[in-house]
């Protein structure tokens, strides 16, 4: 009798293994594969739920609280505007009735790789998750990881009804997208003002956790502004510690108003499930998304043309400045920021007259301003507060990185070598950028503690700038056991990084590199 119960017991956990990696496959990892929609929008109207729709009527009991009552009517009427999405992608595998068997020593041993391959067939592969009604002639906001790549989306409502959905734009850098389906008369969420939320605010957050539609958790917003987590390129995420699971992606985060403050996107966990950390995209940035989306078909984002960095307080020390602001590592040539003036050192404090506290709130900031508006910039520069006037463009692709090469020997750390045409061409160094090559950094030295790798060009030593080799040994000479600020070329842009001295046992924050 034991070992029947055992039986059963490994059967049903073997079994919700299999349903629950069908919620797993692809949708919720950040492997991303990106693609711009070629179909453009008419205008599309955000409202709130149309007077008429049908909302279930709550039959509250006595002596609940004022507060248990709010919570429980804004779930009531959220609910009906949350969706289930269902995606099915056709995917090639490799059939192959020896695979349970290929870890083993012993049969690889014997019967070697040929048995290793097997012969492609065709899969469908599922997946699911949630999305918000944002209109009421069927427009849907989702998440693009849950529907990117997907040959089929089918959409379910509260009511039992199930549609085919059409994929209307995506945005890969916000992990945003935009669906439709064919109906009418569907209750929408109404979009809140994110800008206007509170650490510790009550929030509610819906979705299709695991597949089990109309859930709703709750909590409070963690934090916000949360940034720098690689989870998109352009990040200012909410943080919750309302449960979201699996399948909670593209589902709502609504406050105690009933009003959609944030889209669930990610969680830190693991397990694969809530550990109390989960993060939406702020209302704000999906609307900007949605209407970009609208107007011209694609995300079109503001472009000024600097690589900046965060104020570490090496850096603050080393350009003997304490407040707040991002420093300017790179001014792309022919950029707004090179016509405007603007300068490698230049440290933004101010932009269309909003204070710049982070590298990622600046570059939310430009890629949110239209293109072809001028703007103003507040600069510290040598110590002086200054004014500058730039028109914003669109922005394009970025260029690729570069590669390291060859080494020779150098001081405190470093290894270096000059830039011979055949070493340009190795890194893809422009043919006006004069420098010297990093070629090897020595574990555990100074140069390593700064972040400082091979294929890094330095190109400043301090305030002196370094043409060649020698330019670079009479530079160092001068430096002896103390703080270094070296200003290099990385990555087909430029930045600042601060070397620390002899006596510090602690390794500084590696700047960012947005």
């Amino acid at each position: 009798m034991a070992r029947k119960s055992t039986r059963a017991i490994l059967v049903i956990f073997v079994a919700a293994v299999l349903v629950a990696g069908g919620y797993f496959l692809g949708k919720e990892s950040q492997g991303l594969k990106f693609f711009k929609s070629k179909e453009k929008l008419g205008p599309v109207i955000l409202q709130p739920s149309v007077p008429g729709v049908n909302v279930p009527a709550l039959n509250l009991p006595a002596g609940l609280s004022d507060f248990e009552k709010k919570v429980m009517l804004v779930a009531n009427q959220s609910m009906p505007s949350i969706v289930n999405i269902y995606t099915e992608k056709k995917v090639q595998v490799q059939d192959n009735p020896f695979a349970p068997f290929l870890n083993d020593p012993f049969f690889r041993r014997f019967f070697g790789a040929p048995f290793s391959q097997g012969r492609p067939r065709q899969q469908i592969q599922t997946a699911l998750g949630s999305g918000v009604i944002v209109s009421a002639d069927g427009y849907i906001l989702t998440n693009n990881h849950v529907i990117a790549d997907a040959d089929l989306i089918k959409i379910s409502l509260t009511d039992k009804r199930s549609f085919d959905a059409k994929v209307m734009g995506k945005d890969p850098k916000t992990d945003l997208a935009l669906i439709k389906i064919n109906a009418k008369d569907l209750p929408a969420l109404k979009l809140g003002d994110s800008d206007k939320i509170e650490i510790g605010q009550f929030v509610l957050a819906f979705g299709n956790p695991f597949g089990l539609s109309s859930t709703v958790t709750s909590g409070i917003v963690s934090a916000k502004g949360r940034a720098n987590l690689r989870i998109a390129d352009y990040e200012d995420f909410i943080q919750t510690d309302a449960a979201i699971n699996p399948g909670n992606s593209g589902g709502a985060l609504v406050d105690l108003d009933g009003e959609l403050i944030g889209i669930n996107t990610a969680i830190f966990s693991q397990t694969g499930g809530s550990l109390g950390i989960g993060f939406a995209i702020p209302s704000n940035m999906a609307k900007a998304v949605m209407e970009s989306l609208s107007k011209y078909g694609k995300v079109v984002r503001g472009y000024l043309g600097v690589s900046i960095q965060e104020l570490t307080p090496e850096l603050k020390k080393s350009f003997k400045y304490q407040g707040n602001g991002v420093l300017v590592a790179e001014v792309r040539e022919d950029s707004p920021a090179e016509k405007a003036g603007l300068k490698p050192g230049d440290i933004i404090t101010g932009y269309r007259g909003q204070k710049v506290s982070s590298a990622a709130e600046f570059k939310n900031m430009v890629g949110e301003t239209p293109r072809g508006e001028k703007v103003e910039l507040k600069i510290s520069r040598n110590g002086k507060l200054e004014n500058f006037s730039a028109e914003v463009v669109e922005l394009k692709e970025e260029q690729e990185a570069a590669r390291p090469g060859p080494a020779r020997p150098s001081s405190f750390g470093l290894l270096v070598q000059e830039l011979a045409p055949e070493v340009r061409a190795q890194l893809g160094i422009p043919k006006n950028l004069d420098g010297v090559a990093v070629s090897a950094v020595e574990p555990g030295s100074r140069a390593d503690a700064s972040g400082l790798k091979a294929g890094d060009v330095v190109l400043r030593v301090n305030q002196t700038m370094v043409r060649n080799s020698q330019d670079y040994a009479r530079a160092m000479e001068g430096v002896g056991e103390d703080q270094v600020l070296l200003w290099i070329w990385r990555d087909a842009r430029t930045l600042f990084v601060v070397v620390p001295p002899l006596s510090s046992g602690e390794e500084p924050e590696k700047p960012s590199q947005p």
